[in-house]
């Protein structure tokens, strides 16, 4: 009977220590969270262009603009002012700009002229018209060598930067293609179309695509943003950013969203941290892709999860993190939830 009443009162003992360790506990002051992201910046108007500074941690609406007076603008971000002004630079407005390096700038216009810079004598070295519609995006090799545009036309132009000369344009592809982006260390070329699609060229064989597939549920892909070799982000008219993998083709998931607004642009910074995206809501967002980097997806087929939604891959996108990344790095469940969308 003794031992009985004495384990009774540690038993009770130890209840009662436990509940002045939790009040201590609740009234120690809260660590504050720190933010995963910076916070929505809201603007007057709807933002059209984002460019991320190469080094620091700084995002600007263009250190060098284009505009529907067919000028190109070169701003000084830092002091607020405009350096220096091409008017003219177009017969037609611009409606693409790629800074190929400090003083090289190439630009394309709603008639599918494409003009390279030299910024230094602001005169135009090239100036070549072989699209038929406007030209909706501009990438460069590593090499500075070659300049990829993408066309309202359906076609891919390859044009040769050291020889100042046109090389080819592709087959057209159904759609407009909107966006061209370097994949796969420089042997893969991924162009989105208005349809939708992922076009895929090898590099050196530009004629004709490689390889193909949709995104589903996507209303088209609007523009591209490479993040590792094989993941890119890209943007969406339901205003959706989707995290997609190249070769093995699959949707990883969805990286955050303007909850219905068309998107018009994203841009990743430097460290591959965050994606910014502008869309017609009149903000600017930030998402976290810091986890992206260290994806990798196999060539297992995943199944599909039944109310079809994407996979969330930050706290701010669609359907929380509850399964964040599950299935994706090393697959070895047979039985997962979600299958990632394979090439047609």
């Amino acid at each position: 009977m003794a031992t009985s009443e004495l384990n009774v009162d540690n038993s009770l003992k130890d209840e009662i220590a436990g509940v002045f360790k939790n009040n201590d506990e609740m009234s120690k002051p809260q660590t504050l969270k720190i933010q995963e992201t910076p916070e929505d910046i809201k603007q007057e108007a709807i933002i059209n262009s984002l460019a991320f500074h190469p080094k620091d941690d700084v995002l600007a609406a263009g250190l060098f603009s284009v505009s529907k007076d067919k000028a190109v603008h070169i701003m000084d971000v830092v002091a607020g002012k405009l350096i220096k002004r091409i008017p003219k630079a177009h017969s037609d407005p611009i409606n693409a700009l790629l800074l190929v390096d400090e003083n090289v700038v190439a630009t394309g216009d709603d008639e599918g002229t494409l003009k390279v810079w030299d910024m230094r004598k602001s005169t135009a070295f090239m100036s070549l018209k072989h699209h038929e519609d406007y030209i909706s995006d501009i990438t460069a090799d590593s090499a500075k060598r070659t300049l990829l545009t993408s066309s309202g036309d359906g076609t891919l132009g390859v044009f040769n930067l050291k020889r100042r000369r046109f090389e080819l344009l592709s087959e057209m592809q159904d759609g407009d293609l909107t966006s061209v982006s370097i994949m796969k260390r420089g042997q893969k070329v991924v162009c989105g179309s208005s349809e939708g699609m992922l076009y895929l060229f090898n590099w050196n064989g530009f004629g004709a695509t490689s390889d193909r597939f949709a995104l589903q549920q996507a209303q088209s892909v609007d523009c591209i943003v490479p993040v590792t070799d094989s993941i890119l982000c890209t943007a969406s008219l339901d205003g959706v950013i989707r995290a997609v993998n190249i070769l093995p083709n699959r949707v990883v998931g969805s990286v955050g969203q303007h909850a219905g607004e068309p998107i018009e642009e994203i841009a990743c910074s430097w460290d591959k941290r965050f994606i910014a995206s502008c869309a017609h809501d009149q903000l600017i967002k930030f998402w976290d892709i810091s986890e992206l980097l260290a994806i990798k997806v196999s060539d297992y087929r995943q199944q599909k999860k039944k109310d079809g939604r994407l996979r969330a891959l930050s706290n701010k996108a669609f359907g929380g993190v509850e399964d964040f990344f599950s299935g994706l790095l090393d697959i070895n469940k047979a039985n997962s939830t979600e299958e990632l969308v394979d090439s047609d």
